[in-house]
């Protein structure tokens, strides 16, 4: 760098004294450093021509300046007459000026008086030497005699120092100066315009003027160029260069269009010699040539002086330029190495079983291949640094290190990728020998458990399974860990504490079954050398064996004591095969055979689910990084088009968060289960909470669907594509959550068929239950949200719980009679949204477009508070119907679903939301009957329609039998019942809903009979319950069904399906989905004083229900907020 700044120093310093000497040079060639006077200067004078310069010379070559007959010659200024006389005397160059100057005088047309007073002046203001002076005198007699007489006696009085001559003629005249330098005037032929020569001498000075200021204006640029400070940026440098270079070529078409003036003027001078061969150039002539050409030469030494000096600055100014360039790409090749490194270091796993060393393999080769661009670039970055240092590049200081650290990076990545592949490749080669070991010993246990025992007894069957063992023996040299030392010692570097632990189990779990090994052995021998009298084999004790083959590995079990048996027991299976061994011994081969089978799918499908997990997770971090990191990448930003800038999070929405759930917690967990397939479901429920996390996500897909189709065509995603070498599209792969998220309960499904009479079960059903609801969840969320015209909040509403499209009719008390009638006929289309506080009404609408902008949108109508809500679960004439009536059946709305189905689930969701509110205001109800009559201050619940406790309601169950007539059910609990009750049933007083019904003007549900399957009612006798099918709620756990599998627990949901001979039930665990027969006396038992789910009933009223509301007498009772729905509705 120093060494580079003193050249650039030399440089300047010669470019300045080259331009310094033009400059000097220019001045002297004009004369301008003794006389610096210009033609232009003292234009107007010159051409008044009372002197000039003709260009003719003496004899001796003196010039010869002309005085012409001038009338005004006294009248001229002095200041004028001395400027013209210095100016023509500057012109002749200093040797012919050295020589003298010849005068003429011609003064024919004049008095001689004037021509004394001319000579005088003349003589008095010459600023030259003088050669000798020529007078044309007067030419009139008179003037003529005057002047001999006064020139001869007063000689004297004109004061020169030369002689002057008194001429009569021009013929004398040109006795004294030859006829061709003379001019026409004086009887020469010398050629001679004023104007013309006045023009040449205004070009020539004026070519030279700029040939002087283009050497100083390049001294300037070039102090200018040396003195400027290199910039820091790329962007910066090359804006310096391109003003630099700009500047210079300006100064390059100054200097060209001063040649070309210089040329100009050279060619106007021997343009006469360049159409006349013969003519000869005048003195004058060949000076003012011979000027021009040497200011063309000064101006040609400028001009290389200058290129001379730009050549070294712009290779100074490229070189920092490419510098820059350099630093920059450092700073990102380093930015990106540092990424790559650390993203290395995250492979510190050395995997927990083959197939997870072999992903994680596969993922640092994809790594190393991905990171392979990064590294070239680095090297050869370091490459190009090395090139500038060969080069002698100015900033080698700079440069060394940054290469020297480049190297270092490069060469530590490569080393640490193959150390952790090294490392990776040992523990595959680990996990092979335990695989290998876990094998032989799985097999060596099925050769112990498959030996029949009878056969044993023989000493040729005790002969033969010895071979058997010794045979299988023998294969154990290239499958066993002999030496566990030896494992630790050679794979030290590798062994976690969890690696450590599985190699001592493995190792433990061979040595037992090489114990069972020498144990039968030595049976074996023992009955092979002493032949004994057959013993009749007997089964083992069926108490001794586990119930069922799935359970847990870790669970605690009874054992036959016998020594043999107890030592192949006390094995920690692991493995199907080991598991199947007891249920062999227990129930023989064909039970185990399909256990075994239906382990080995159970291993399918958790091998499954754990392999495209792993992949989905890959899929997830190739989409972060190779498409949402990289338009934040700088390198990438000229590819974005503005409109798709900052709109990462609308186009991949919480991406990121999945994958680090799944990355970091789920599929670990699922891998904690490899071996325990059927008790997956408890993993799933452990993080069912985070699962939420995909209604975020599907929320977002129509926004991020729509800006995919906006910008599917862009470069940046081109690009990126063809980086990841993806055969597919970006879209495809921001499907995949949403594809994942129903994936699981299709597995779960798949898991639960294999795994019915297996411990975790009941785990898997859960799971899959919530997993359905999760899915729920985000479908209604996203029909939720296109919701449009409600003016409130939406999430004020409480929790989504149903949604669906439905043919409503609407009936209004108040309503107009045509209204009425064209309501009954001519049913809308809405779309029901069912929520805890309210449920809306929407009109659906269709969308163009495609993909998600083909999802309708929905536009409010109105809502109905649920608090002055009530149902009617059964229409006349359509098993599809059913009505919601509002506010005392003032309005009322028929509702017609696609399906019965759909119809029950929606009547049984309305049912739960209307008991929730009606136990809530029992409770606030109790709340104050409390405080009336035993005058304590009970705290009121936070708010008047929650749900009590069950410990608050068992408290407060004798106070609600002795208050029947505050928390009966009467005005929000009716039914529709039939006009002759039958024998032994009857209800505690009548129903209100029949008022209602009559005011539904023949379309409600009131106008026939409820049939019996739509109501349940208590006995008004106390007469004993009778059972009829239905639904029902478990009150006492079960286990002793006709069928043995058939078990239930308190709190199920039970169906009664049919009643069968001999006083049997037919009963089916809904929760479950176990059925089973039952003795009617156990049924009782089972479901107690249980309602049939079909419908809902009160002790306190003894009022069967088909018909439920929480209409005002509840709002009233629980203090409700007077605001209404309906007062929104639109």
């Amino acid at each position: 760098m120093r060494c580079w700044l003193k050249i650039e120093e030399m440089a300047l310093e010669e470019l300045m004294q080259r331009l310094n000497a033009v400059s000097q040079c220019a001045d002297e060639i004009m004369h301008q450093d003794i006389i610096p006077l210009y033609a232009a200067d003292i234009q107007d004078q010159l051409k008044k021509q009372f002197a000039y310069l003709s260009g003719g010379r003496g004899g001796d070559g003196c010039p010869v300046i002309t005085f012409p007959d001038y009338p005004a010659f006294s009248e001229i200024p002095e200041k004028e007459f001395q400027n013209v006389l210095t100016y023509l005397t500057s012109i002749p160059s200093l040797r012919d000026a050295g020589i003298g100057f010849i005068l003429v005088i011609d003064r024919r047309q004049d008095k001689w008086t004037s021509v004394k007073a001319s000579i005088l002046r003349i003589a008095a203001s010459f600023p030259g030497n003088l050669q000798l002076v020529l007078v044309l005198r007067p030419t009139g007699f008179f003037h003529r005699a005057l002047s001999d007489i006064a020139f001869k006696f007063g000689k004297d009085e004109f004061k020169m120092k030369v002689p002057i001559i008194i001429l009569g003629s021009v013929s004398e005249l040109q006795g004294y100066i030859d006829k061709t330098q003379l001019t026409e005037d004086l009887g020469g032929t010398l050629d001679y315009c004023h104007n013309r020569w006045l023009s040449r001498r205004t070009a020539i000075e004026g070519f030279a003027q700029k040939v002087k200021q283009t050497a100083q204006i390049l001294q300037s640029f070039g102090t200018e160029l040396a003195e400027t400070e290199l910039p820091n940026d790329v962007q910066s440098t090359s804006s310096l260069l391109a003003t630099h270079t700009e500047k210079k070529d300006k100064m390059k078409e100054d200097i060209k269009v001063a040649v070309e003036q210089g040329d100009d003027i050279l060619g106007s001078i021997t343009k006469p010699v360049t159409e006349n061969p013969e003519y000869k150039l005048n003195q004058d002539q060949l000076d003012n040539q011979t000027t021009v050409e040497r200011l063309l030469a000064q101006l040609h030494e400028t001009e290389t002086a200058f290129d001379e000096f730009w050549i070294k600055h712009q290779q100074k100014l490229e070189q920092c330029l490419r510098l820059r360039n350099f630093e920059q790409n450092f700073r990102e090749v380093k930015a990106a190495l540092d990424i790559v490194s650390e993203r290395l270091s995250a492979f510190t796993d050395v995997g927990n079983s083959r197939s997870h060393v072999e992903h994680i393999l596969k993922d640092l080769a994809n790594f190393e291949e991905k990171s392979c661009e990064t590294v070239a670039k680095a090297r050869l970055l370091a490459s190009e640094g090395d090139a500038f240092i060969q080069s002698n590049h100015y900033a080698v200081d700079s440069i060394i290190p940054k290469c020297t650290e480049l190297h270092h990076l490069c060469d530590a990545f490569t080393t640490e990728t193959e150390r952790r592949r090294n490392h990776l490749s040992k523990s595959l080669e680990l996990h092979d020998l335990l695989e290998k070991s876990m094998k032989w010993c799985d097999e060596g246990i099925y050769l112990l458990a498959s030996q029949p025992v009878d056969k044993c007894q023989s000493q040729d069957g005790a002969e033969s399974a010895l071979q058997e063992i010794e045979k299988f023996l023998d294969t154990g040299a290239g499958n066993k860990i002999k030496e566990l030392n030896k494992i630790y010692r050679e794979y030290a570097h590798i062994l976690s504490e969890d690696l450590k632990d599985h190699v001592q189990k493995v190792f433990q779990k061979q040595e037992s079954m090489e114990e069972m090994f020498q144990k039968r052995q030595i049976s074996l021998k023992k009955l092979a050398a002493k032949q004994t009298r057959p013993v009749q084999p007997v089964a083992p004790r069926p108490e001794a064996f586990v119930k069922s083959p799935c359970t847990s590995p870790g669970l605690q079990r009874e054992y036959v004591p016998n020594s043999e048996s107890s030592a192949l027991r006390r094995v920690n299976y692991r493995r199907g095969k080991s598991e199947m061994t007891d249920l062999h011994q227990s129930r023989g081969g064909s039970t185990m055979d399909d256990e075994e089978n239906l382990a080995v799918l159970r291993q399918h499908v958790i091998n499954e689910l754990i392999e495209t997990e792993r992949a989905y997770v890959e899929e997830l971090l190739c989409v972060l990084e190779g498409y949402a990191a990289e338009m934040d990448n700088p390198l990438m930003a000229h590819l974005i088009s503005p409109e798709l800038q900052n709109k990462k999070d609308i186009l991949f929405g919480n991406m990121e968060e999945i994958y680090h759930f799944h990355n970091r917690i789920f599929l670990r967990e699922l891998e904690n289960y490899v071996e325990y397939p059927e008790l997956v479901g408890r993993c799933f429920l452990d993080q069912m909470e985070d699962f939420q996390i995909y209604e975020k996500y599907c929320q977002n897909k129509p926004r991020s669907e729509s800006l995919w189709r906006q910008f599917s065509d862009s470069v940046f995603f081109q690009e990126c594509q063809r980086k990841l070498d993806h055969k597919l599209s970006l879209d495809s792969y921001l499907l995949k959550p949403v594809q994942r998220i129903t994936k699981y309960q299709l597995l779960l499904k798949e898991m639960l068929k294999y795994s019915k009479n297996c411990e975790g079960a009941e785990d898997l059903q859960e799971a899959l239950t919530s997993i359905l609801g999760i899915l729920k969840a985000v479908n209604d969320s996203m029909h939720q949200i296109a919701i449009t015209g409600y003016d409130g909040n939406l999430n004020e509403l409480g929790k989504l719980l149903m949604q669906g499209s439905f043919n409503v009719w609407t009936d209004h008390k108040k309503g107009h009679a045509k209204v009425k009638d064209l309501a009954r006929f001519k049913p809308m289309q809405r779309h029901l949204f069912l929520h805890e506080k309210a449920v809306l009404f929407c009109k659906k609408r269709e969308e163009n477009g495609e993909g998600y902008e083909k999802a309708p949108s929905y536009s409010y109508k109105h809502s109905l508070n649920m608090a002055a809500v009530g149902i009617t679960e059964n229409v006349k004439g359509d098993a599809k119907k059913f009505e919601i009536w509002y506010n005392a059946r003032e309005e009322v709305y028929i509702i017609q679903a696609p399906t019965p189905e759909v119809k029950t689930t929606w009547v049984n969701e309305i049912r739960k939301v209307l008991t929730s509110q009606l136990q809530a205001c029992r409770e606030a109800s109790q709340h104050r009957t409390l405080e009336q009559t035993q005058s304590l201050p009970l705290p009121l619940p936070a708010s008047s329609c929650a749900s009590p406790s069950r410990n608050h309601i068992r408290n407060t169950k004798k106070m609600e039998e002795k208050k029947a007539d505050l928390t009966s059910l009467e005005g929000y609990v009716t039914t529709v019942a039939p006009k002759y009750p039958e024998k032994g049933k009857g209800w505690a007083k009548p129903s209100h809903s029949l008022d209602a019904s009559e005011e539904n003007d023949g379309w409600s549900s009131a106008e026939e009979p409820l049939n019996s399957s739509d109501a349940e009612e208590e006995g008004g006798g106390g007469g004993e319950m009778k059972l009829t099918p239905g639904k029902y709620t478990v009150v006492t756990d079960y286990e002793k069904g006709v069928s043995e599998e058939f078990t239930v627990k308190s709190g199920d949901l039970v169906q009664l399906i049919r009643e069968g001979e001999d006083g049997l039930w037919y009963v089916k665990n809904l929760s479950t989905g176990r059925e089973g027969w039952i003795p009617a006396n156990n049924v009782l038992m089972l479901i107690g004083n249980s309602k049939s789910a079909q419908s809902l009933s009160s002790s306190e009223s003894g009022t069967a229900s088909s018909t439920l509301s929480t209409s005002s007498s509840c709002s009233d009772s629980c203090n409700v907020s007077s605001t209404s729905f309906s007062d929104i509705k639109g």
